[in-house]
């Protein structure tokens, strides 16, 4: 099979500036049989063959090869992070957006969920990662896809397309398509490095091809190193921000001659041993909690290796049928710098008879293990992902085939160091150590150890190494995500109408998803003191869906688009039919219009039904002073979840006013109802602070400090989104100063409506939405570029614009600080070496930097100081790249 790229004039204006609205595509042409004559082309969003001037109904975004290089991308969250269309997804992972996620990445078209965009390599499906989101989403994982230097372009579908491919289309497709029929090799040799601390990465990657009588052979690798950047080398953040009420020195409660629920701070010190006095408003002496800073042993970018191995094989029979087979692993490892230990929330009693007890009486202590002057202990990610592709096609007389098996999997692992309850209450009665008895040592002899939980442990009575490694286990989550696709269809020719031959493409697929998390012994005991633990989990999905599609060209100006899919689920899920209806009305050369209107349902993941999790967030407690609190957030599944089931409508023109001058503008909006959604933790704790069956408080069980929440998932009322998308470009040629090309690329957020089950009905647009279940949703992205080329050189300058949104985290009487706007300004250099040395091999030296000016992210009073769902920590980046061609 023969693959070829076709650019219309404004495919190419668009696809040369990084996003795209146009509903012109890039097509993959299918050669047919040589009596015909004629070149039909298949394009994303479509399984019906149309004639080489179709446009897509569907608005698309469009990023080939060469757009990626301009931007410096060393990843595919690098591309996904600057689309405008992309709101809300988790591409700078820290422990506080992803708590067990480090080292992967994602894409969350229109903020709509990360779970709620399909992402597909070469038109079929790819393995969700195994380990979800703080918000109990599975995704795919862009890292685990394939080496950059083998995609050929990516293909956004920008309307919904659950009519065509499925569930989990709701906001789009993102298409990731490899290079076909590559005969050569390449190499490039990228190198990194940031303005702060030890950050920098490199990536090597190689690409080989070659083509035979009958088919080709392509196989590439990358390798990725990343080193970290802590909090420590770039304090965004104000101490404050990332101080938790649980530290070491620590507080108590119980305390003889003070009121039940009323913490005393440790009378052995606190601020002299690095703590600070939080004096919870009352300004009594003694009274209080001390806090520590456990900002600087976390990171922005954590420690990251990543390979990545891609191969395929095409081979074409005599009999018009040809055979495709892909393979790909990925191995990402990742380290988190975290805290020295986490808080205890189990409320350990100090028994009287504790010899560095100074109350003389049982109290209950609240802190943590290590606190200040402790080293960080990391937290480590495992992912191995496997895919398997083989797939048939054919030729028919008025048509053609097409039948593919897809087997995929994820395996993660996730382990971090908690305190074991049991074993930390035996220590703090002098029973800790290894090698001590519990049953027949006696406390605080031979090998039996106190664990001094007072400030005297800096001076006077200091804990072992020995202690603390008795009561100190490792929490380990071994995840798995299998996949397995049976797919068939067929595109057939029908009848001739006045545009041309009417197509229609009618097929069936099988689609299996499993999911199993083995947690380990102590986990499933609820054995640890802050993330508890978990029962294992093990669930499966079987989904059988019928799909037919219609193209009718109607005339030579209108193209009609019709689809209908039908998805079985069983059980208490049910089935679905969701339809699509869109058009193109080509009114002159220089002017069209394009429509559509969809439907889409997506199901409850396996995970959302029978998993849980407990993961580490930051609140804002309406009852204590200055009370921001690091809490453990504990979810619990949900088998009563119904799907959720949305509509979308898009509307757009494409408009070529002058010569090489295109505008492209489309308005969308989409509509959810029973929205699947975990219950936001802060929303609970707003809604009633004191309510005891939802929230753990230390102390009083009503008032006292809170250490934890308990939510699960449940379906929400509604989501209702709209915007505009834009994009308009000029390329503008010289005599002697080369070509430009200025483009201005945007999306402006006109509603993000939210009814959320605790915050009521919410106007999340131009919010960051920390208090709801929406994500952060600035209400303008834009993109200013310029491109320049002139014989052996080239030079791409951007400049990124995110505006202003208000910080409901933080707000007094209703009024809400506000989240700056941000501007930031990449450029790159290129020179072709091979075209002024006149090589046969060809050498590319590229020299540039992002965020060339080192601008801060926009400050934001919360953990790490800034928003990670929108900007950047990692200030300017410079990068030099080689690139060799044979």
């Amino acid at each position: 099979m023969k693959m070829k790229t076709k650019l219309t004039t404004l495919a190419v204006a668009i696809s040369a500036q990084l996003l795209a609205s146009s509903g012109m595509a890039i097509a993959q042409e299918q050669e047919v049989k040589e009596d015909k004559n004629i070149e039909l082309i298949m394009v994303t969003g479509s399984f019906v063959r149309r004639s080489e001037n179709y446009e897509s109904p569907s608005p698309m975004a469009v990023l080939d090869s060469v757009n990626i290089d301009s931007i410096g991308a060393k990843s595919i969250a690098d591309i996904t992070q600057s689309l405008t269309i992309n709101t809300g997804s988790e591409n700078t992972p820290d422990a506080f957006t992803q708590n067990a996620t480090a080292g992967t990445s994602n894409i969350n078209l229109r903020g709509l969920g990360v779970a709620s965009t399909l992402v597909l390599l070469n038109n079929k499906r790819q393995v969700t990662n195994a380990q979800p989101t703080n918000e109990g989403l599975n995704f795919v994982d862009t890292s685990s896809l394939v080496p950059m230097i083998a995609i050929d372009r990516m293909e956004v579908i920008k309307d919904g397309a659950s009519a065509l491919y499925g569930s989990d289309a709701v906001a789009g497709v993102v298409n990731f398509i490899t290079r076909r029929d590559y005969d050569g090799a390449k190499f490039t040799l990228d190198y990194q490095d940031g303005a702060y601390g030890d950050n920098s990465e490199y990536n090597i990657q190689g690409l080989w091809g070659a083509n035979g009588d009958n088919g080709n052979v392509m196989a590439a690798l990358s390798y990725t190193n990343r080193s970290p950047l802590f909090i420590s080398d770039r304090r965004l953040s104000r101490p404050q921000d990332d101080s938790s009420n649980l530290g070491n020195p620590g507080s108590f409660f119980g305390a003889p001659g003070v009121p039940a629920g009323v913490p005393v701070l440790d009378p052995t010190g606190c601020a002299e041993f690095g703590g600070v006095v939080n004096d919870l408003g009352l300004g009594i002496p003694g009274i209080g909690l001390c806090q520590f800073d456990f900002g600087p042993g976390y990171s922005y970018v954590p420690k990251e290796t990543r390979l990545n191995v891609y191969f395929s094989g095409s081979y074409d029979f005599d009999n018009d049928v040809s055979w495709t087979t892909e393979i790909s692993l990925a191995r990402n490892r990742a380290e988190r710098g975290g805290a020295p230990s986490f808080p205890i929330l189990t409320g350990p009693v100090v028994p009287a008879t504790h010899p560095n007890n100074v109350f003389g009486a049982p109290v209950v202590f609240f802190g943590r293990a290590e606190g200040n002057g402790y080293d960080a202990d990391p937290a480590n990610t495992e992912s191995d992902t496997f895919r398997f592709n083989t797939m048939l096609t054919g030729e028919l007389d008025d048509g053609f085939w097409e039948l593919s098996y897809t087997n995929a999997s994820n395996d993660f692992l996730f382990k971090v160091e908690d305190v074991i309850k049991d074993k930390f209450t035996l220590a703090l009665n002098g029973l800790g150590g290894r090698g001590c008895d519990p049953i027949s040592g006696v406390p605080g002899e031979g090998l039996c150890e106190y664990f001094n939980p007072f400030a005297t442990s800096f001076t006077t009575s200091p804990n072992s190494q020995n202690v603390i490694d008795s009561f100190s286990g490792e929490e380990v989550i071994d995840s798995n995500a299998d996949l397995e696709v049976l797919e068939g269809f067929a595109s057939i020719n029908v009848f001739e109408m006045d545009g041309g031959t009417a197509g229609i493409a009618f097929g069936a697929q099988y689609r299996k998803e499993q999911l199993s998390q083995d947690y380990d012994a102590l986990a499933n005991e609820d054995a640890f003191t802050f993330v508890i633990g978990n029962p294992d989990l093990e669930g499966s999905l079987d989904v059988i869906a019928a799909f037919a599609e219609l193209a009718l060209p109607v005339s030579d100006t209108l193209d009609v688009q019709l689809a209908l899919r039908y998805e079985d689920y069983g059980g208490a899920i049910g089935d679905t039919l969701d339809h699509k209806v869109a058009f193109n009305y080509r009114a002159t050369d220089d002017f069209s219009v394009r429509a559509s209107l969809s439907s889409s349902f997506r199901a409850p993941s396996i995970f959302m039904r029978n998993g849980g999790a407990t993961s580490l967030q930051q609140l804002s407690d309406p009852l204590i002073s200055g009370g921001n609190a690091f809490a453990a957030v504990r979810t619990s599944g949900n088998e009563d979840l119904t799907p959720e089931e949305s509509d979308a409508y898009n509307i757009g023109f494409s408009l070529e006013p002058v010569e090489d001058w295109s505008i492209e503008v489309d308005y969308w909006n989409f509509d959810f109802k029973n929205l699947i959604i975990q219950e936001n933790a802060q929303a609970i704790l707003n809604a009633n602070p004191n309510d005891t069956t939802r929230l753990i408080r230390a102390g009083d069980p009503e008032t006292g400090p809170l250490v934890g929440v308990n939510n699960t998932y449940v379906n929400a009322s509604s989501l209702t989104t709209s915007g505009i998308d834009f994009v308009t470009s000029y390329k503008i040629e010289t005599d002697n100063l080369g070509s430009f090309t200025p483009n201005i690329t945007g999306t402006y957020i006109t509603a993000y409506d939210l009814d959320d089950p605790q915050a009521g009905k919410v106007d999340g647009a131009g919010r960051r939405n920390f208090s709801n279940i929406g994500v952060s949703t600035p209400e303008l992205r834009a993109n200013f570029s310029l491109g320049w080329q002139m014989e052996a050189y080239s030079a791409n300058l951007f400049a990124r614009y995110v505006s202003s949104y208000d910080d409901d985290q933080n707000c007094t009487d209703g009024t809400c600080l506000e989240i700056d706007s941000h501007v930031t300004y990449d450029a790159q250099f290129n020179v072709n070496l091979s075209a002024l040395f006149d090589t046969k091999t060809e050498y590319v030296l590229t020299v540039g930097g992002v965020n060339i000016t080192d601008e801060d992210p926009p400050q934001v009073f919360t953990n790490s100081g800034f928003d990670s769902k929108v900007h950047d920590p990692r200030g300017r980046q410079i990068y030099a790249r080689i690139a060799v061609e044979f």
